[in-house]
């Protein structure tokens, strides 16, 4: 229905503007191009068949999501499953002045992880922990709790865990993998069990997959199944046998007592430090080779190739040439012939040689007596008187 409408007069102090004294520039087609946000709200509305409402509804959620995930990460979807381990009693009271013998990893919620952490998961994992354990929360509450020294250990641990040299340098002396490390098998855990090939796979292939993340080359190849070739087999031996380690062991250098200034205890301590570190490196290296040494002795693979190629070797010798046994028979006693043939051959030339050289002896003996009898008879006719 159409509502007429009726404009006001103008005032009577209204005076019309005056006409610019420069003139107008020429009107000029221009091009426009679609952009701009309510332009793509509307390809989106369109693409999804949505009504403004449903438009709305969609952004209101999606406001909600990025609100959860730049918040304090509790229960957005950025939790990612970490930071939210248990908390014993023993780890709250970790002092934090032995930062260095703490576990990193489980101070950040991370011992489901470890190594394998990403740094968005570390990251994600102390915000959680700074939320729920920062001493600006526990103002006013009871001074029994060590929610402040805790804290201060989740700092260092961030600190050492974000930090990509440090981190690798308490990865190489990761307590749990140390512990997993004095676990090792020996031959005697085999001791009549040499034939259980899933017993062997078991509890080699996690032994391999931890130690490969300290290789400096990758891929690094894996124990793999029963099944595997001849190659893959001797691949894997290869590579573990001039296996290229970056494990370190400066994380547990002892540090200089604080306010020393003499130059001789730094020189002492730093000397001392590189020696250990030298030994350490040179006892992980002897582990490592015992144990692959341990995995070919048991390798069930290893067992099955020396087999087979004792049964080629053996069928190879038994249709060497597509021959049959009495052909071999006839061949090896042909060859032998003409081996006996050729040794008589030999002997008689040397035979000949020797005779031929004995003639040339005697005939030179011959010509050097003549020789002298010739001279002889000269010095005689010299001296007889004329």
């Amino acid at each position: 229905m159409a509502i007429p409408a009726t404009l006001p007069s103008l005032p009577p102090s209204w005076i019309p503007p005056s006409e610019p004294a420069s003139s107008i520039s020429p009107f000029v087609q221009r091009r426009l191009i679609p952009a701009g946000a309510a332009y793509l709200a509307h390809i989106k509305r369109t693409l999804n068949n949505l009504t403004f409402d449903e438009h709305d509804k969609q952004l209101e959620e999606e406001r909600k999501r990025l609100e959860l995930l730049n918040a304090d990460g509790l229960n957005g979807e950025d939790d990612l499953g970490v930071g939210d381990e248990e908390e014993s009693p023993e780890l709250l009271l970790l002092d934090a002045k032995e930062w260095k013998k703490q576990d990193h990893y489980q101070v950040l919620g991370l011992s489901h992880l470890r190594f394998k952490a990403t740094p968005e998961q570390i990251k994600i994992a102390h915000r959680k922990k700074v939320l729920k354990h920062h001493p600006d929360k526990k103002a006013g509450a009871s001074h029994t709790t060590n929610d402040d020294a805790f804290f201060k250990c989740i700092q260092k641990a961030n600190e050492v865990l974000t930090n990509p040299e440090r981190r690798r340098q308490f990865d190489s002396v990761d307590p749990v993998c140390l512990s997993l490390e004095e676990d090792d098998p020996s031959a005697s855990d085999f001791k009549g069990q040499e034939k259980d090939t899933g017993l062997f796979f078991t509890t080699f292939a996690p032994i391999f997959e931890r130690e490969g993340r300290f290789s400096k080359k990758s891929p690094v190849p894996m124990l793999g199944e029963n099944d595997d070739s001849k190659e893959s087999v001797h691949a894997f031996y290869d590579f573990w046998y001039n296996f290229d380690s970056w494990r370190s062991f400066e994380y547990l250098d002892k540090e200089v007592n604080e306010g020393s200034d003499n130059r001789d205890d730094k020189r002492y301590t730093e000397k001392k430090n590189k020696t250990e570190r030298a030994r350490r490196k040179k006892e992980d290296i002897t582990r490592l080779r015992n144990l692959v040494d341990l995995t070919l002795n048991l390798d069930p693979r290893i067992k099955r190739i020396k087999q087979e190629e004792k049964e080629a070797r053996e069928a190879k010798k038994k249709t060497k040439g597509g021959m049959s046994a009495a052909e071999q028979k006839a061949k090896a006693e042909e060859d032998k012939r003409k081996a006996e043939e050729e040794a008589q051959r030999k002997e008689e030339e040397e035979k000949v040689a020797r005779a031929e050289a004995k003639k040339a002896k005697a005939a030179a003996a011959n010509a050097a007596k003549k020789a002298r009898r010739q001279q002889r008879a000269a010095d005689a006719d010299e001296t007889a008187p004329s």
